[in-house]
């Protein structure tokens, strides 16, 4: 848990210090670090959802010749 809290702290800093650097906006850059780390991580879920499923799919098929031998 601890390096789940210390991620979500270095993701929410550094989208908040890379959008006012850029704005000078210190409302704007705390709003991109509310809004932008909860976008990511339900963008995250279906992209995980997708490779579960795509793995799935290369493991269900079978190795073709060259892949046996590599």
């Amino acid at each position: 848990m601890a390096k789940t809290t210390t991620f979500a702290i270095t993701h929410f800093s550094v989208a908040f210090g890379v959008t006012y650097a850029i704005t000078g906006d210190f409302v704007l850059g705390g709003l991109v670090a509310i809004v932008e780390p909860a976008i990511n991580t339900v963008a995250y879920f279906f992209h995980e959802k997708i490779w579960d499923k795509a793995k799935a799919s290369s493991a269900s098929r079978p190795l073709s010749r060259s892949a046996e031998y590599c």
